[in-house]
């Protein structure tokens, strides 16, 4: 009889997991709405929008340190090589966009020559990084970290539809417990064999 090792994430990890991809879907959004000038109150949304950048930040930091500390379910048996290293390049992509992301946003609006502050929730002051905020010339230096925290917007939407693609492969076509290990509501199925190790 093979030993079934497949168990859930643990209640930390799947908290952080949701609560950070649903923020991420929301500063997608925002992201979208604030550069567009016909936007209303866009003031408003690029101080929500910092706002939800620095909870990622500080939940994505949470998260490397509990998943450091936490072994990770067992991928299941039947994955082929290059799709564990799949899994874990995107693992690893996610984490460099997760604490990237805010880092670049943060330093992108301490370059800003507009020099607007950022207040989380509308009422904490969050400071500048001193080093870019004392530039003498800001304008050159905002525009490239402009530039690279576009670009990884544009990353994360592609990473984020691999990643709910590969999701929904593994439940509805390898009819593994993968999906189900993040969404205790699932039913788990009862041939969803794990490895007797985490690759990830």
């Amino acid at each position: 009889m093979i030993k079934r090792i497949d168990v859930t994430y643990s209640r930390v990890a799947i908290f952080l997991h949701w609560t950070i991809a649903l923020l991420i879907i929301v500063l997608l959004v925002f992201g979208t709405l604030m550069t567009n000038p016909e936007t209303p109150n866009r003031f408003v949304l690029y101080q929500w929008h910092k706002t939800g950048g620095i909870m990622v930040l500080l939940l994505s930091v949470l998260r490397l340190f509990w998943r450091l500390t936490h072994k990770a379910p067992a991928l299941p048996s039947a994955m082929k090589d290059w799709e564990i290293l799949a899994a874990k390049c995107s693992h690893i992509g996610f984490y460099v966009l997760m604490i990237g992301m805010p880092l670049l946003g943060w330093a992108m609006v301490s370059a800003s020559p507009l020099g607007f502050p950022t207040k989380l929730f509308g009422t904490i002051n969050w400071p500048h990084m001193p080093f870019l905020a004392n530039l003498e010339v800001k304008e050159p230096v905002a525009k490239k970290l402009t530039q690279a925290h576009h670009l990884g917007g544009k990353l994360m939407i592609g990473l984020i539809g691999l990643h709910i693609g590969a999701a929904l492969k593994h439940h509805f076509v390898n009819k593994d417990n993968v999906l189900a290990r993040m969404v205790p509501f699932l039913r788990r199925r009862e041939n969803g064999i794990g490895n007797s190790d985490s690759r990830l």
